[in-house]
């Protein structure tokens, strides 16, 4: 059961001391400075109803990085708050308000907290600091059942409201040297209930206040100090505080000659493997020392310290920069990527091929390549063999329905589908590889959400450019394009016939030569008939001569054309091909790498807020 103390009771009226006399507080402690001090020293009193009030400094923190990393990390969870669930980003929310909340309340105080655990004889120390008996200490456990706050100077109340601490615990020191101790001015020392005490809501204060205060005091005593509930769930989860924390050994009085000395070494041992920087030869960290409360051996060195503590004033600040620091440490998983986040040069590449492949880019180029020279062969051919491939075309089965128009076949298309799926999951991972799991979740859902209607875009695309495979009009086959169906590079969308590619200046010479060739065979040949019939005289000669040059004149002339035309044809396919891929890429590009680079783009912007709040880090976390 808890004990419930006199002052828990709401006795306002005061308590009786050991020798009789009341001590109702104020009253008290006047009438004694009057008994035992005359006038020579001022008595600190409370103000009066009609005073106006202590004006309080308001928190001015030094400058320095803390307000630059505060606004960092404040703008860190709001750019995340649409990525990270709420519980992720719950302890920075946290870190934030409670700075807000202290900046806004007094600078000349610091807030220091007398932890401990059961029996360790934390409110011994907490009444030979504060000079009287104000928190009960005694054999029934647990003694302290509520935060009870001793403040040195005015102006402290905002602090004690924070922590919920009532009005009837809130003390002031008895007039004596600790009363009146300059260096400790300013001081507000918060004794707290047992932190393994049994009572759950004694151990919840305790985590509350913990939160709050600017430094603690954690009492151990020589049997308790490796407590592992101590270590593991207060001094290595605060190891990032330890510039605000003293660690003081209390009860040394029960210890014989040097074993004092060997377990405080013991404890700076496990100090040093919860993480906790220790402040030795004037570093940076947590104060270790010994001392006993019950006799005051060691008790002035550390009021002497805590008295340069508290001048310093920097208690809240440096609080507040560990605070940051843990909270940037728990985000650390979901900022920091384990490589260099980012789309390259190489994956944008690939991706833009495997769409140009999933579009039948390179089959469009070679089509329209195959069309130049058809259109060459066509001009600048003999008739007769164009002729002949006519007659050898005409038997073979049609291809088209009754209606001029077929369906690309099924799985065609699904094979198309499947390359552009493939390329967006493969870039996506891409992008996504070495990025803290919600972030790299975000790339590959806008990646996801990007894609949706790409396979029928890249359709549209090769319809337009008549690219074989999947852009075919009417299911066109490798056969129809070699004999002439082929709707080539330039088909035009809707299914009209493609524009012919363009012909070069000389293809009219090469069709008047072929037509002079073909004249001249036609020429020979009726000069022999004529001869033959008896119309005309006999010479064979001259028109076998003529007709020869004919029949060899005209395929010189078609080979000749098609020696020329080779590279023409060549540069128009790839030209063709290079539209197609570049409207692919384009599409893909809008549809795909944007949202992709845009969810990278933000996830490198919060990586900086996130810098920003860590490059300062007072614990190196």
């Amino acid at each position: 059961m808890t004990a419930v103390t006199d002052e828990d009771q709401g006795n306002d009226s005061g308590t009786r001391k050991a020798d009789g006399r009341w001590d109702d507080g104020l009253i008290a402690r006047r009438a004694a400075a009057a008994a035992t001090r005359g006038t020579a020293e001022p008595v600190p009193r409370a103000p009066a109803d009609d005073e106006p009030d202590p004006q309080v400094e308001a928190y001015a923190p030094a400058d320095g990085p803390l307000p630059t990393r505060l606004d960092a990390l404040r703008e860190l969870v709001g750019l995340s708050r649409a990525r990270l669930d709420r519980d992720t980003l719950a302890e920075a929310g946290r870190v934030l308000d409670e700075a807000a909340a202290r900046q806004r309340l007094s600078s000349r105080h610091t807030v220091i907290a007398v932890a401990g655990a059961t029996g360790s004889g934390k409110s011994t120390l907490f009444n030979a600091l504060a000079g009287a008996t104000i928190s009960d200490t005694g054999l029934r456990r647990p003694t302290t059942s509520q935060p009870i706050a001793c403040s040195w100077t005015d102006g402290a109340a905002g602090l004690l409201d924070r922590l919920a601490v009532p009005g009837r615990l809130r003390r002031r020191p008895h007039p004596g040297p600790a009363a009146f101790d300059e260096a400790l001015q300013g001081l507000v020392l918060v004794d707290l209930p047992d932190h393994d005490s049994a009572a759950t809501e004694h151990r919840a204060q305790v985590d509350r206040v913990l939160a709050l205060v600017d430094a603690v005091i954690w009492v151990v005593d020589p049997e308790k100090y490796a407590d592992a509930a101590l270590h593991e769930r207060y001094l290595r989860p605060l190891a990032g505080h330890a510039e605000v924390t003293f660690v003081v050994l209390n009860q040394t009085d029960r210890l014989p000659g040097e074993a004092a000395d060997l377990v405080l070494d013991d404890l700076r041992r496990l100090l040093d493997e919860d993480g906790i920087a220790l402040g030795e030869h004037g570093e940076p960290g947590a104060t270790v020392m010994s001392l006993s409360a019950l006799t005051g051996d060691g008790v002035p060195e550390l009021r002497e310290l805590l008295g340069r503590f508290v001048q310093d004033r920097t208690a809240a600040t440096r609080r507040l920069s560990a605070d940051v620091d843990a909270a940037a440490a728990r985000l650390r998983p979901v900022y920091v990527a384990d490589g260099r986040a980012g789309l390259g040069e190489r994956a944008r590449d690939a991706f833009t091929d495997r769409l140009a492949e999933a579009v039948g880019a390179a089959a469009a180029g070679q089509a329209a390549e195959r069309e130049w020279r058809r259109n060459a062969s066509r001009a600048c051919g003999t008739p007769w063999l164009r002729l002949w491939r006519w007659y050898e075309n005409r038997g073979l089965p049609g291809r088209l329905d009754r209606m001029g128009q077929a369906l690309t076949p099924p799985e065609e298309e699904l094979t198309a589908r499947q390359r552009v799926e493939q390329a967006v999951r493969t870039v996506a991972d891409d992008a996504a590889e070495g990025l803290p799991g919600p972030w790299a979740q975000a790339v590959r859902e806008a990646a996801f959400s990007g894609a949706e209607g790409l396979p029928e875009a890249l359709d549209d695309l090769a319809v337009g450019a008549g690219a074989p495979g999947a852009g075919k009009r009417g299911g066109e086959t490798e056969m129809e394009t070699e004999t002439g169906r082929d709707t080539g590079a330039g088909a035009q969308p809707g299914g009209a016939r493609p524009a012919k590619p363009p012909r070069p200046k000389w293809w009219p010479v090469a069709v008047l030569a072929q037509a002079s060739m073909t004249l001249l065979q036609i020429f020979g040949g009726l000069w022999l008939v004529g001869q033959i019939v008896g119309v005309l005289e006999p010479g064979l000669v001259t028109p076998a001569l003529i007709m020869l040059a004919g029949v060899v004149g005209g395929p010189l002339v078609e080979w000749a054309c098609a020696a020329a035309i080779r590279g023409p044809a060549r540069r128009y396919g790839q030209d063709a091909e290079r539209r197609l891929r570049e409207a692919a890429a384009g599409c893909g590009r809008a549809r795909v790498l944007d949202p992709v680079a845009a969810e990278l783009a933000r996830y490198r912007e919060v990586r900086e807020r996130y810098v920003t709040v860590t490059k300062f880090s007072t614990t190196g976390r």
